[in-house]
């Protein structure tokens, strides 16, 4: 298995092209046309290009973002609504684990993380790659970036799902989450050029393949200072660095926990 990680992508912006930012959808078709010369100027290519200016404002995207509450549940319930029962949802857990036993310990092998941590954030994610969203990426970040809310954190996001489509690690159409997360663990394009891993060596990061999504996501956590083989229940170094990939203590909790009942 050869493992490449792709090219970092770094200060995106370009303060000669500032697009203007929106609230509502009047706005986007102009705001995309300042957009693709600040993406041009970051090194985006003809394809995202291209994607760009085929890109729709995502009201489903927007309906989400305004109705975010945040994780509010206790562990308890949290367990019970996004997972049924521990023991079920390791009991899933050891299934994936088994199917592919060489493929996890590779992963461990390479970047210190222990396979039920891996296929824990897998099945909370996307319950194993069953859902992995339904709007279109290009649509939900490029849409989040026009939006004034947050434009700052998303517009490099936007930049990079661009570059993703260039590279071909991303269709014009491919769908993932309300905010542009995508594949089996749901990154955002930043990160996804940031930790992608070509797992399966065919010259791409594809994270709506297993194998690219899973590596990657190891390689975020080493990355994000996981330490091999040392413990990672609440209280230890590893358990702070789940807090990189979510920051409800809940969530975290979780992972932990399936982990450690697989």
């Amino acid at each position: 298995m050869r493992f490449v990680l792709a090219t970092a992508f770094a200060a995106l912006a370009s303060p000669t092209f500032a697009a203007q930012c929106g609230n509502d959808a009047s706005g986007f078709a102009a705001w995309k046309q300042s957009f693709a010369q600040e993406a041009a100027a970051s090194g985006v290519g003809q394809a995202g290009l291209n994607a760009l200016a085929n890109a729709q404002y995502s009201t489903s995207t927007i309906a989400a973002d305004r109705n975010q509450t945040g994780v509010r549940y206790e562990l308890n319930d949290f367990i019970r609504i996004r997972l049924g029962s521990l023991d079920s949802f390791a009991s899933q857990m050891r299934r994936q684990r088994d199917n592919n036993a060489a493929f996890f310990q590779s992963l461990e092998n390479a970047y210190g993380v222990p396979a039920g941590i891996i296929i824990a954030i897998h099945g909370m994610e996307t319950g194993f790659g069953r859902t992995m969203g339904s709007t279109p990426v290009v649509d939900s970040i490029t849409t989040v970036a026009y939006d004034c809310r947050r434009a700052d954190f998303f517009t490099p996001h936007a930049i990079a799902a661009l570059r993703l489509v260039d590279q071909g690690g991303l269709s014009a159409g491919q769908r993932g989450a309300a905010h542009g997360e995508m594949g089996h663990t749901q990154f955002l394009p930043g990160n996804a050029l940031r930790y992608g891993v070509d797992a399966d060596g065919n010259g791409r990061v594809d994270l709506y393949t297993v194998a690219d999504s899973l590596a990657s996501t190891a390689n975020f956590l080493r990355q994000k200072g996981w330490q091999p083989g040392q413990p990672y229940q609440e209280g230890t170094a590893n358990f702070r660095v789940l807090n990189e990939w979510n920051a409800a203590t809940v969530y975290q909790q979780a992972i932990a926990l399936s982990a450690a009942r697989m």
